[in-house]
């Protein structure tokens, strides 16, 4: 399985990373509504996991089905 997160990097808002999954406000939006990645919320720091990324990266993957169309 590829990584699109390094799994041992903890990651912080403003990383450029990040952006991949959703902008500043997008992820504060997830976290005042309990949705999105896990992540640490130490004192008034936001640091995400790798590893948790991943898995939340991985969970809301679509396998697209061959011959179905939208």
């Amino acid at each position: 399985m590829t990584h699109l997160f390094e799994q041992r990097r903890n990651y912080t808002l403003g990383d450029p990373e990040l952006d991949l999954i959703g902008d500043r406000a997008k992820l504060a939006q997830w976290r005042h509504k309990g949705i999105g990645p896990a992540f640490y919320k130490l004192g008034r720091k936001i640091v995400y996991r790798g590893a948790d990324l991943n898995a939340w990266a991985e969970a809301n993957r679509v396998e697209p089905r061959a011959g179905e169309r939208h």
